[in-house]
């Protein structure tokens, strides 16, 4: 086992870790809301209630979705590794992880989202409908604009969701926090660096959740 001073410790170990969970949680965090986004209005728009019903595209997406919910994040990332190999040419760094975590992480962001969109009480949608409004209107100005607090909510949720997802990826060479945690605080036996990083995370899920709950008020 090899000990590290404190200034090694935070300057060559921590810090690095710390930017590579921050590059690959905020790349995730916008390929995931766009993909996410994408597929929950079109969700809730081909549901039995929708604007447009289409069970055939609503159950196809949903059943997607569903399955790659049900498949743990590690297992998604090891079994998607050629896919990642041929759409960025590596498996392993930051770039691979966020396609990986966009591929876990998309479903998820849907579902919640797909729950925020029906929220929204029937009547403001049948009142839009009766003004005259477009379903592009109503999609965006009726069901995404009222829903926009339960969104942030929502998200918060999900944005943590994703910070644990950057740490799994971590462990199979995408580098960030997670690896830290595993080559040099348990493979090395260095409880201190193990236990930083598990402090560091625990600091950043309450950042998100203090800053998510202040925006739900505000928005509120």
């Amino acid at each position: 086992m090899y000990q590290y001073d404190l200034e090694t410790m935070l300057s060559k170990i921590i810090l690095p870790g710390l930017r590579d969970t921050f590059l690959m949680l905020g790349g995730s965090i916008v390929t995931c809301s766009v993909c996410g986004f994408i597929l929950a209005i079109i969700l809730i728009t081909t549901d039995s209630r929708g604007l447009r019903p289409n069970r055939v595209i609503y159950e196809t997406i949903s059943a997607i979705i569903n399955v790659l919910r049900s498949v743990p994040f590690i297992i998604v990332i090891i079994v998607i590794i050629p896919v990642t190999r041929f759409v960025v040419g590596t498996s392993i760094g930051v770039g691979p992880a966020i396609f990986s975590i966009t591929v876990a992480g998309s479903p998820l962001i849907a579902r919640l989202l797909e729950g925020c969109f029906k929220e929204i009480d029937a009547r403001l949608i049948e009142a839009a409908k009766s003004f005259g409004a477009s379903d592009w209107q109503i999609t965006w100005h009726v069901i995404v604009n009222e829903s926009i607090p339960s969104i942030i909510s929502s998200m918060t949720l999900g944005i943590v969701s994703l910070l644990g997802y950057t740490a799994i990826a971590g462990t199979v060479g995408a580098g960030g926090l997670g690896a830290v945690a595993l080559t040099y605080g348990y493979q090395n036996f260095d409880d201190t660096i193990m236990y930083s990083t598990v402090l560091v995370l625990i600091v950043i899920v309450q950042f998100i959740q203090i800053a998510g709950n202040a925006l739900y008020r505000k928005l509120k």
